[in-house]
């Protein structure tokens, strides 16, 4: 663990989040690269990902703020300075379809064209998120005497590394998605996200011991609510994919695995 800065007031947290963004768009320049996607349709997505970025940070503070105040109203409503990583998704990927709906009409591609490719950028981000917050010491797990645990310098007893649990997880299924949607050309990657960081992100829910405030639900965490929320939206979305995403035909899958 590394919750000092490194220098200045450069934390790892910081850079494993740097990291993350730029591989994330990296890999979109790639993959939209080899779909054939249109240049500038894929700048649109680079400038409007950024922009996501910046209001999902945003977001992820108001949503833990707003958890914070329901459990202790007696506050007022302030922003403290955590954030959840859901709430800055539900708030950028909103910006990114408010933006994307205003200027559809002026662009020379769909969202629908890199719909798989989204799922792919948001993963190693989310991943090396997660390391960066293992090095923080934050988001950790509940006590244990199993091999697996570690002691975190601001904890009396070592807990699980919930963190890097979920960025063994998130790495894994970036490896998935990225080879349904290079070697086929997949068109089912964001509902495949939706559903497995749902089903993953509610059960881990159970190991993790940091406190993240009181949920709309009470017998839910935020984050078990909303990953329910993500379950439910994953099927929707497959059936969106279906009928709006092009297949890729025979010969498209065997050029990508040339």
């Amino acid at each position: 663990m590394l919750p000092e800065p490194l220098f200045w007031n450069v934390h790892m947290y910081g850079i494993m989040i740097a990291v993350g963004i730029l591989c994330g768009f990296m890999f979109l320049l790639f993959a939209c690269n080899r779909l054939k996607v249109d240049n500038s349709f894929v700048d649109f997505i680079f400038y409007n990902g950024m922009a996501a970025i910046v209001i999902g940070f945003g977001s992820a503070a108001l949503f833990q703020s707003f958890y914070d105040f329901l459990e202790h109203p007696e506050n007022g409503f302030r922003i403290t300075g955590g954030i959840t990583f859901i709430g800055g998704l539900i708030g950028g990927a909103a910006s990114f379809l408010i933006i994307y709906a205003l200027l559809r009409r002026r662009l020379k591609g769909r969202l629908f064209d890199v719909l798989s490719v989204i799922p792919c950028v948001i993963l190693v981000a989310h991943a090396f998120g997660r390391v960066g917050c293992f090095f923080a010491g934050c988001c950790y797990g509940k006590e244990t005497d199993s091999f697996l645990g570690v002691k975190f310098p601001n904890l009396p007893n070592p807990v699980h590394p919930t963190q890097l649990y979920e960025a063994a997880f998130l790495f894994i299924m970036f490896a998935v998605c990225a080879y349904l949607l290079l070697r086929h050309r997949t068109r089912h990657n964001m509902s495949l996200y939706l559903f497995s960081y749902g089903i993953f992100r509610f059960l881990i829910e159970y190991v993790r011991n940091d406190y993240r405030g009181t949920g709309i639900v009470s017998f839910l965490t935020p984050s078990q609510f909303w990953s329910v929320c993500m379950v439910v939206l994953a099927f929707v979305v497959f059936f969106l994919e279906k009928k709006y995403v092009t297949p890729a035909t025979p010969n498209e899958e065997l050029a990508a695995g040339e």
